[in-house]
């Protein structure tokens, strides 16, 4: 129990213990005056009587806004979890576009690396077409080359070396 309550309890049994002892002060009749009339009536009854009802009016009171909190909270709480379901909604479609978005963009990577490739091979092909083209040009003009030359008798082309000393 917290410290008030137990402050609480402990001023009803007070109360309750000095109404119980002073029983016969609390129902002696008195003169009691109301501002418009004047009666006999126990006095301390009439107060203790007053005390209780405004007691019930304070717990009534309590019960009635501790309701209210309640209804509030569980009505906070539907709000927040409906809330919470939006937002991972949001979130989830988030995610989805933002797949879908890298997706598109690995597709278009992909193409735009595939048709450089392409390219690039076609350059590389006509790189090799025009290089075996220019070989065999050469290997034609030297085959031409060859065939025009008369056959001449082939002449030794060492040095003439008397000396071992003059080759230099």
């Amino acid at each position: 129990m917290n410290i008030r309550l137990q402050l609480i309890i402990l001023l009803v049994l007070a109360i309750g213990g000095l109404a119980f002892l002073n029983w016969e002060a609390l129902t002696a009749v008195s003169t009691v005056s109301f501002g418009f009339t004047e009666t006999q009536a126990p006095l301390g009854l009439i107060l203790l009587s007053l005390m209780a009802i405004l007691g019930v009016f304070f717990l009534a009171y309590i019960l009635w806004l501790k309701g209210t909190v309640i209804l509030d909270y569980h009505r906070h709480t539907k709000e927040l979890k409906h809330q919470r379901e939006l937002a991972d909604k949001a979130e989830a479609s988030r995610f989805t576009e933002l797949r879908e978005f890298l997706l598109q963009q690995h597709k278009e990577g992909q193409e735009v690396l595939l048709n450089k490739i392409d390219d690039l091979e076609e350059r590389l092909r006509h790189r090799a077409d025009d290089s075996d083209n220019s070989t065999a040009a050469y290997l034609g003009q030297i085959e031409d080359q060859l065939r025009q030359v008369p056959s001449a008798p082939q002449l030794e082309m060492r040095p003439n070396v008397t000396n071992k000393n003059d080759l230099w």
